[in-house]
């Protein structure tokens, strides 16, 4: 379900003020963050933010075309290591 317009997006409040204090600084440095369900804003372009996945910070680095979306949409936390019955398809 979507959320309601008039809320507006969701964004942790702890995650605005790293964000205001990695711009006002001027440093690159990764910012890390555990909230995968916050919402891109236009203000977070150019800036790398570490996602946390469950085992480690992925480091997303965020550009226009991101903006609207989750963190969470570019930090997989599961990885897919095959299919079980493709060893003979491998050997042929």
């Amino acid at each position: 379900m979507v959320r309601s317009v008039w809320k507006g997006p969701f964004v942790e409040a702890s995650l605005l003020k790293k964000a205001d204090a990695a711009r006002a600084s001027g440093r690159h440095d990764v910012i890390k963050i555990w909230s995968r369900r916050s919402t891109i804003l236009p203000q977070f372009v150019g800036l790398v933010f570490g996602v946390y996945n469950g085992q480690k910070h992925v480091p997303v680095s965020v550009n226009e075309e991101m903006v609207g979306h989750k963190f969470g949409e570019f930090s997989p936390t599961r990885t897919f290591h095959g299919h079980s019955g493709d060893k003979k398809a491998k050997k042929a």
